[in-house]
């Protein structure tokens, strides 16, 4: 399984950064509220939400290197919300000027760690800043997708993919033991070790867009069990803690 490191994981952001704002780009304000691919939220929703995550992570990182931890967001869960209601109806213009401010203090932040620094707890997940980076990546390169423009799970990379099928192996049901057979690639388990196994198999991207609670894009998913054709299994809610993946 492809590994991201602290060394490869600024690279990773900078790139899936590149992205967000690329599209952003080309939206007008027709455009930013049009639905998204989440429901019941438009793209200014998701972009604001991408400012939100981006900036939240940044304090994290800004509070950390002083000593100090602070909440991810100012007012929990419900400031999130506020927020993004609050800024989802912004004008095109708006959003990406947004957008380009928050990521780029995002990135600065995360650009600016070094060595041991990527070990200094954070309150996200009571996890290290490394966790955030992480988090970010996973936020950055997923809403991509919700944005609807275009770009789908079939761009995501095999270091991604394989990410998510760690991060995600909390969603596998207790007493379920999913083996996930992309084509051409090393099966790996997830799950309850002589557990009830469940085959899925497909592309890559798709199996991955599967466990994230995505349409995976390129209609290759099979499951089976004990060799018989069997309908995808139920997934548990995305993994505890604040729900960054909506």
């Amino acid at each position: 399984m492809t590994t991201i490191t602290p060394e490869t994981l600024p690279d990773e952001l900078r790139r899936a950064a590149d992205v967000v704002t690329g599209i952003a780009a080309t939206f007008s304000d027709a455009d930013v509220t049009a639905p998204s691919k989440l429901p019941g939220w438009s793209r200014g929703h998701v972009l604001a939400h991408i400012c939100g995550i981006a900036n939240a992570m940044a304090r994290q990182l800004e509070y950390a290197s002083r000593g100090a931890s602070i909440e991810l967001y100012d007012g929990g869960t419900d400031g999130r919300n506020r927020a993004i209601e609050m800024a989802a109806g912004h004008k095109a213009a708006e959003h990406r000027a947004d957008v380009e401010a928050s990521l780029e203090r995002a990135l600065r932040a995360f650009g600016a760690v070094e060595g041991e620094g990527w070990k200094t707890p954070i309150t996200y997940r009571g996890g290290a800043v490394f966790d955030g980076g992480l988090a970010l990546w996973r936020e950055l390169t997923i809403h991509a997708c919700d944005l609807g423009a275009g770009r789908g799970p079939e761009t995501w990379s095999r270091p991604f993919c394989e990410h998510l099928f760690d991060f995600l192996a909390a969603r596998v049901p207790e007493g379920k033991l999913f083996v996930l057979q992309p084509l051409g690639l090393p099966a790996t388990s997830l799950g309850t070790a002589g557990g009830e196994s469940i085959v899925i198999s497909g592309m890559l991207t798709d199996i991955a867009a599967w466990l994230a609670g995505r349409e995976p894009s390129l209609g290759s998913l099979r499951a089976t069990a004990a060799a018989d054709g069997v309908e995808l299994p139920a997934l548990l809610p995305w993994p505890a803690g604040v729900p960054l993946a909506k």
